[in-house]
């Protein structure tokens, strides 16, 4: 997706966010925009405020705050609630067919009212366009969509997709007005005309500047009175800096992993009162194995190195603790995550189990290897983190390692082309539900590549998942495709991205916008009065 091939340094996560420091609590605030003015720092880009477009985390920023969907995530959950819908359900048992019913009196910033039309217009629009950078692969599966009056929207489905409602409460399921966007091309000109919590006063190069919609409806209630997002263009260092002397209420997304060390040490030792918030994220990062290669395509290998790969240490180490060790495919606060890997191959190294996986495969020489990487797409500690792997394995005495890197042009290629044994692939997921962590890697044409079929998998646990509409009665499915993936180690889970905001301390509720929802909600986000 938009994340599924990118670094995202930021989002996500399962429980609430926890502030380590106190000074982001969870006031109230003011009454509903009458906040103060927020200053926003940002190294992420944002590529796009059309939404047929932008499928970066930067540009779902800014569709999560200046548009509507149907549903929308509220905080501290990963099951979707009504937001321009008054309500939505599926009307069949195989999750096929979709209907919402909008509330009545929905109006753009424009003053243009909202209705079915408008509904289907965006969803038609986004697949007609099909932007190569935008959202249009989420929305393969609708059929066609049936608007029998201004206020009902019907979705009937190719294939049964109990995701559905987390796909289209995300960024891919904007309302746009039919009246202000091209049917055919995007819209160039950095306006946006949504009916969200905010609207977009103006797009430049170096900043963004969001005031309060006041004619929204939806359960937001902002506590501020707008937000300027400033943009540092990758500049690390500069964004830190901008924290550091008060030129930007709070920093979030791209701030490095030794910056984020340094100022919560800075902070804990007394130093300028910045508060360093935490939430646990859902980005995470795989070692893929090819099935088809001659030494990675070996289960033994492949059990032989889940046997001795200490995450704890890598996380400690190359990722300063800016990441959790990840024991499954599906990340913790996830629905169905289990522990398969941990129970199965434990969480510290065992040379011995590890010479036995490899003799029971006939291998009694050093498996030699290498591990590919590539040193931008899923982050700094990408290259890094793989020589630490390959020092762990390598100190067993039973693997002779190496690491290369290439750009990520010639990384795709030589990946789509299988010309590498073991490498690495990162991912953040569109919606937070089991499915995208799993039907992308294992189900039918998955991104990972490595030519590993289950016909368990995609000919049955996978299609089950799609026709449950209660994602809790999924659990025992996805747990044991879960263990299935720890038995044949197609890939081996590596570590959970946390997610970070560096604030001064008048900026209040951050830990509501931390959370596993991947949404960034800037009607949280408060300032106290220097008065």
């Amino acid at each position: 997706m938009r994340k599924r091939d990118q670094w995202l340094a930021a989002p996500l996560g399962a429980g609430l966010a926890a502030a380590l420091l106190t000074g982001c609590g969870s006031e109230d605030g003011d009454a509903a925009g009458s906040g103060e003015h927020v200053v926003m720092g940002m190294s992420d880009e944002v590529l796009a405020t059309d939404p047929a477009s932008g499928y970066d985390p930067g540009s779902w920023l800014l569709f999560n705050n200046v548009f509507q969907s149907l549903l929308s995530f509220p905080k501290g959950s990963t099951t979707p609630q009504p937001e321009a819908a008054e309500k939505c359900s599926f009307k069949d048992k195989t999750s096929r067919v979709y209907s919402c019913t909008l509330k009545n009196g929905l109006t753009f910033t424009d003053g243009h009212p909202l209705t079915s039309e408008d509904v289907k217009y965006s969803f038609e629009r986004t697949k007609r366009i099909n932007d190569p950078n935008g959202p249009a692969l989420m929305l393969t599966s609708i059929g066609s969509i049936d608007t029998p009056d201004k206020r009902t929207v019907v979705f009937r489905l190719k294939d049964s997709d109990a995701t559905f409602p987390q796909k289209i409460a995300s960024g891919a399921g904007s309302i746009v007005d039919h009246e202000e966007y091209p049917a055919d091309k995007l819209r160039t000109d950095h306006k946006a005309v949504g009916s969200g919590v905010y609207k977009l006063d103006s797009f430049t190069k170096d900043k963004a500047d969001f005031s309060v919609n006041d004619g929204y409806q939806g359960p937001a209630k902002p506590k501020n009175s707008g937000l300027t997002l400033k943009f540092f263009h990758g500049g690390q260092a500069r964004l830190k800096s901008a924290v550091q002397k008060g030129d930007v209420d709070l920093a979030y997304r791209g701030l490095a992993m030794r910056d984020l060390a340094d100022l919560q040490a800075q902070s804990l030792g007394g130093g300028k009162s910045l508060n360093v918030v935490e939430g646990t994220g859902a980005e995470v990062q795989h070692l893929v194995f090819n099935m088809k290669d001659p030494v990675a395509g070996k289960l033994g290998v492949r059990k032989a190195m889940a046997y001795l790969i200490d995450r704890s240490t890598l996380v400690r180490d190359v990722y300063k603790r800016t990441a959790e060790p990840l024991y499954s495919v599906v990340p913790a606060g996830i629905t169905g995550h289990n522990t398969a890997f941990y129970d199965k191959y434990g969480d510290r190294p065992q040379p011995e189990k590890a010479k036995q996986a490899l003799r029971d495969e006939g291998i009694t020489g050093k498996v030699k290897l290498t591990l590919w990487g590539t040193p931008i797409r899923y982050g700094p500690g990408t290259v890094p983190g793989l020589r630490r792997i390959a020092e762990q394995l390598n100190a067993s005495g039973l693997f002779d390692v190496d690491v290369k890197s290439a750009d990520v042009a010639t990384y795709e290629k030589g990946v789509a082309g299988g010309k590498y044994g073991v490498y690495v692939k990162g991912w953040v997921p569109d919606y937070p539900d089991p499915d995208n962590f799993v039907a992308p890697f294992f189900g039918a044409g998955n991104v990972l590549a490595n030519h590993y079929t289950s016909p368990r998998l995609t000919a049955q646990l996978i299609p089950a998942t799609a026709e449950q509409p209660s994602r809790e009665a999924t659990v025992g499915d996805f747990q044991r495709i879960q263990d299935i993936i720890a038995d044949e180690v197609p890939m081996l889970p590596l570590w959970q991205g946390k997610q970070y905001a560096v604030a001064q301390d008048d900026i209040t509720g951050l830990q509501w916008t931390l959370d596993s929802s991947t949404v960034f909600r800037f009607w949280e986000i408060g300032k106290s009065s220097n008065d």
